[in-house]
C-alpha cells in the first residue's frame, strides 16, 4: 500500500492588528466617561464610627458634606492638632456654615431644594462640643434633613 504524504507545512495567518487601536481607545473613553472623580479633597482625619443599621444614600448629588476631624498630619504644623471643619475645600468656621449651605442650595435647581442633605462625616474621636454648635448652625439654616456617615459592622463585631 502506498502512503501518501503531504511535504508543505500548513502556517497559521497572522492576526491583523488594525483595530486594535480602535478597542483600546474605545476601553479608554469608556472608563474615562464612567470615572467619576472625586469632588473635594479631604483635609481632616476622619475614622468613621461604627453603626449596626446603616443604609445608603439615594441621590448623592443633593448631598452636601461637612468634614470634621484632625487635620492631616502634613497640615499639622500649620493648623494644630485641635478638631477642624472641612467644608468644600478648606477649613473654615462655625460662622461660615450659613454662607456654605446657601450656595450649595443656589447650585440646585428649585424643585431639589427640599431634598438637599447635609452628611456630617466626623472622626468619632472629636468632642461633641463642635458637632454641637455644627448641628445649631444648620438649624438656623433650616437645613434640617442630616445625615451622619459611620461605617458598617462586621457580622463578627470587629472592623
Amino acid at each position: 500500500m502506498a502512503k501518501i504524504k503531504k511535504d508543505t507545512k500548513r502556517k497559521v495567518a497572522g492576526y491583523s492588528s488594525a483595530s486594535m487601536s480602535d478597542i483600546v481607545f474605545m476601553l479608554l473613553f469608556f472608563f474615562m466617561v464612567t470615572t467619576s472623580m472625586r469632588q473635594h479633597e479631604v483635609m481632616v482625619t476622619v475614622r468613621l464610627p461604627e453603626a449596626s443599621e446603616a443604609t445608603k444614600l439615594e441621590r448623592k448629588d443633593l448631598t452636601s458634606y461637612i468634614y470634621i476631624g484632625t487635620p492631616v498630619r502634613a497640615q499639622q504644623a500649620q493648623y494644630g492638632t485641635d478638631a477642624r471643619i472641612q467644608l468644600n475645600d478648606s477649613y473654615k468656621t462655625v460662622d461660615d456654615i450659613r454662607d456654605f449651605i446657601a450656595s450649595q442650595r443656589e447650585q440646585m435647581n428649585e424643585y431639589d431644594r427640599q431634598f438637599m442633605t447635609v452628611s456630617l462625616k466626623i472622626d468619632s474621636d472629636v468632642r461633641m462640643g463642635i458637632v454641637t454648635d455644627v448641628k445649631q448652625e444648620l438649624r438656623r439654616t433650616s437645613a434640617l434633613k442630616i445625615m451622619y456617615s459611620a461605617r458598617k459592622l462586621d457580622k463578627s463585631g470587629g472592623m
